[in-house]
């Protein structure tokens, strides 16, 4: 048995238990992490120097891809070391680091992608109120309140979690630290103090699971009203992107917190966690560029003009 203040490090569950197979992860992370770090750059460097995509719509994007670029920072990089090195340990301070990076950016993730929504729908519902409601001052503040609400409920769990009496050993079955996964080596009552954190921010994440669906339900009876095919295609094409985002990130989520027990197990959790925290930062950039004709304009006269200068 031990506490708290003996831990010095906590054991991280191991991608895979053959040198071959940690090879091939450590190929995997590093292609996805390329892949995303390329995609997501491209886009903050195409919004941030295309003066006509400077619009509420690619500011939360730019905002939306640097939430994605510190998600996929903050788990995969300790992850290939692990591969490579097959050293899955990792300092109590880098846990609760790790644990509050995680918690911050995929909470930002998730309150940006609400506020893209509201955007979508007063851009759809609402186009004469638009300028107004979606100004730059407006969008600022709803950016700020994302990335700050973010920020304190990562710090809130994060402290409350490390105050925990740990005395169930050090190991942790999942390849990044996790709260549930901590909370699992408490040995006393206190953990549920965490546990009623946890629901209050269910309540929040739900809150704005439903504010999404319910603009989603509007968005659509609008397009379905409008009179050309051309207008109803122009309106999807910006709608289905975000929608195929959040469906990603919240589905993902909510199987790998809310599966029942009966089918869990150490390889699908892996699996799962790896979509929500990995593959869904990665996709974000591709889901968004395919469908959005002004963003790959401006990424393909970025590239040309950089080649230029060479």
């Amino acid at each position: 048995m031990s506490n708290s203040s003996s831990i010095r490090h906590f054991l991280l569950l191991a991608l895979a238990d053959t040198r071959q197979l940690q090879l091939l992860h450590f190929c995997l992370l590093l292609g996805i992490s390329l892949a995303a770090l390329l995609g997501n750059g491209l886009i903050i460097s195409a919004v941030a120097c295309g003066q006509h995509l400077h619009t509420p719509m690619f500011f939360f994007l730019l905002n939306l891809a640097l939430s994605a670029l510190g998600s996929i920072c903050t788990t995969v990089p300790k992850a290939m070391h692990s591969s490579l090195w097959d050293t899955p340990t990792i300092s109590y301070t880098g846990c609760a680091a790790q644990v509050f990076l995680v918690f911050f950016f995929l909470g930002s993730e998730y309150f940006l992608l609400t506020i893209m929504c509201y955007d979508r729908y007063v851009s759809i519902c609402k186009p004469l109120h638009y300028g107004t409601l979606l100004g730059s001052r407006a969008c600022a503040h709803m950016a700020a309140a994302a990335w700050a609400s973010a920020f304190l409920n990562a710090l809130m769990h994060t402290a409350n979690t490390f105050s925990l009496p740990l005395c169930h050993g050090n190991a942790l079955g999942q390849f990044f630290c996790e709260i549930p996964q901590i909370i699992r080596l408490s040995c006393s009552k206190s953990y549920l103090r965490e546990v009623w954190l946890l629901a209050v921010t269910a309540c929040l994440v739900f809150g704005c699971f439903v504010f999404i669906v319910f603009s989603y339900v509007q968005i659509f009876r609008a397009v379905l009203r409008i009179p050309s095919e051309q207008g109803r295609h122009k309106a999807f094409s910006t709608c289905l992107p975000h929608l195929v985002v959040v469906s990603l990130f919240v589905s993902t989520v909510i199987f790998a917190h809310l599966k029942p027990p009966s089918i869990s197990s150490p390889s699908l959790d892996l699996s799962v966690s790896v979509l929500y925290s990995v593959v869904a930062p990665a996709l974000n950039p591709l889901i968004y560029s395919l469908r959005n004709q002004e963003l790959k304009d401006a990424i393909r006269k970025m590239m040309t003009l950089s080649f230029q200068k060479q």
